[in-house]
């Protein structure tokens, strides 16, 4: 039977193309969302875009007829912009403040009520990515969803190691060949491309081995580096270990690293950009860069000039280089960056519309990427260039995104079956035993 989906303003700012994937049900588009929706429309960030995205869409709808009457969708649904259901006469003794969200509320209880009034009554959904709205909407009586279109579906919760059990003649066999087929193994389920895979005695010995999935899925490697440190940093666990493996290898341009505070993934993915600029000169700079939440914000509040505008909200950045320049006093890693001339540290704002060739790049704190977001990134990435993706899903602070819909969940997702890509979850961490127990206790 066929729905009616009332949509709030955030659903079509997180995802303009929302309107198509309410497959043959009504869709219902409130007046005062049209409002809110060109408030919206100048902004310079991902929110504006989209906002003007849907600005255009609803304009050419309107050569299909009059939007307030309603108009037939491709996929065989209808849409239509509600300018009538405003009374507040239901709503005046539970939520009488006339504002924005009440004013959607009211659209989709006043539809609830005309159908129940029908012999076969359309069930009325609000769909709200505000948890607030949807809280609302229960007081009311009406059905309401968050949007879940844009989630990606997990398979697995996908870390890019496995742990495989195994008779100690196997491992034997593997130090003796240095790789092993993985068809001898028996899976028993798929690997991907430069997955890891840590063997173990399963008569309970401390023999063990570290593998590594060739990029044809059909063997399996002894890794090439060695635990030597990387600008002094040096692997501190298994997993550390397999994050530099995917770092320095050349033949991987994109490296996807997530894990909680404190696992040492900026540290480890600097110590690499810095090796392969400065040591190795495989790449011409080390771009450094990371999302000014929500993207694109105006800075223009921040006293100064670009640099000093972007200190604050680089500084995660600039106290991992001073760790790893080993600097005393202030203004000597400032000095370091100048003569050096390699590294540059940026803000997401201005790396629309470029093109970046031969360089390392380093994408910190991408779980607050939209997928549009991301696409739009790694897009850039030109010829030569290897690009490293690191944030942490679980802790979003853009206020559409959460931990299955930012772009982070989904290129790891998407790209997991590609030989051009790695991916590791880091778990343990390592920056002191103090904020490992804050990040486990609280």
């Amino acid at each position: 039977m066929k729905k009616i989906y009332v949509l709030d303003t955030n659903v079509l700012l997180h995802d303009p193309n929302a309107l198509f994937n309410f497959l043959e049900h009504d869709v219902i588009v409130p007046a005062i969302v049209l409002e809110e929706i060109d408030s919206k429309k100048r902004n310079a960030d991902e929110i504006g875009r989209n906002a003007r995205y849907v600005s255009r869409l609803l304009d050419g709808f309107r050569e299909k007829g009059k939007l307030q009457e309603g108009i037939s969708l491709e996929n065989g649904g209808r849409l239509k912009v509600e300018l009538n259901h405003l009374s507040f006469f239901k709503m005046k003794n539970t939520f009488a403040e006339i504002t924005n969200d009440n004013r959607i509320l009211a659209v989709a209880l006043n539809y609830k009520l005309e159908e129940e009034e029908k012999s076969s009554p359309k069930s009325v959904v609000l769909v709200s990515k505000d948890t607030l709205v949807r809280i609302k909407a229960d007081v009311l009586g009406i059905k309401a969803e968050d949007y879940l279109s844009d989630r990606i579906e997990k398979t697995t919760d996908y870390t890019g190691y496995n742990t495989l059990n195994i008779h100690p003649s196997i491992i034997d066999e593997f130090y003796t060949f240095r790789n092993i087929t993985i068809d001898h193994l028996k899976f028993k389920h798929k690997l991907n491309p430069h997955e890891f895979v840590i063997l173990k005695d399963e008569l309970g010995t401390s023999k063990s081995a570290l593998l590594k999935v060739d990029d044809q899925v059909k063997k399996l490697d002894a890794l090439y580096l060695s635990n030597d440190p990387i600008w002094g940093i040096a692997a501190r666990n298994v997993q550390q270990r397999m994050v530099l493996e995917l770092l320095l290898n050349d033949d991987i341009p994109l490296v996807t690293i997530t894990g909680r505070a404190g696992t040492g993934k900026t540290l480890l993915a600097l110590a690499s950009g810095l090796l392969k600029v400065e040591d190795e000169n495989k790449y011409k700079k080390l771009l450094i860069a990371r999302p000014v939440v929500p993207m694109g914000k105006d800075l223009g509040y921040l006293p100064g000039e670009k640099e000093e505008k972007l200190r604050p909200w680089m500084q995660p950045i600039y106290d991992n280089l001073e760790f790893l320049f080993n600097t005393k006093k202030s203004g000597d890693l400032d000095k370091i960056l100048a003569g050096l001339g390699s590294i540059q540290v940026e803000a997401l704002t201005y790396i629309r519309g470029r093109s970046i060739p031969n360089q390392f790049i380093i994408i910190d704190e991408a779980q607050n990427l939209s997928k549009h977001e991301v696409k739009t990134i790694l897009s850039r990435v030109g010829e030569g260039s290897k690009i490293v993706l690191m944030g942490d899903p679980e802790q979003i602070d853009h206020p559409y995104l959460d931990a299955s819909s930012n772009g982070l969940t989904h290129v790891v997702e998407r790209f997991k079956n590609e030989a051009v890509s790695g991916h590791i979850t880091l778990k343990k961490g390592e920056r002191s035993h103090l904020a490992q127990l804050a990040t486990d206790l609280l």
